[in-house]
């Protein structure tokens, strides 16, 4: 039997999710804007750029005083997939 505290918190923890879903819904239609203004395939991973936001990442994640080896994971995981996304969404020009 789960306590009842925990039940509470799991359900902050729904609003939480549904609040990042938004979030991510939003991301995606800035990713499918920067799709539209790439003219090659080979555009598409940026590894300057992506080196620049993890350590932003980091750094952001240690003032916030947010562990920032979850905040890492989470950031190379959410890249991986969106360029994954922008693969699968890229159409030639």
């Amino acid at each position: 039997m789960v306590n009842r505290n925990i039940l509470k918190i799991r359900k902050k923890l729904d609003i939480l999710d549904n609040e990042l879903l938004d979030i991510i819904k939003k991301r995606t239609n800035l990713v499918n804007q920067v799709i539209q203004n790439k003219t090659f395939k080979k555009d598409i991973v940026d590894k300057k750029r992506i080196s620049i936001i993890l350590k932003n990442i980091s750094k952001k994640s240690k003032t916030k005083k947010i562990d920032p080896k979850i905040t890492k994971k989470i950031w190379k995981s959410m890249i991986g997939a969106f360029i994954d996304y922008e693969y699968r969404n890229f159409k030639k020009k």
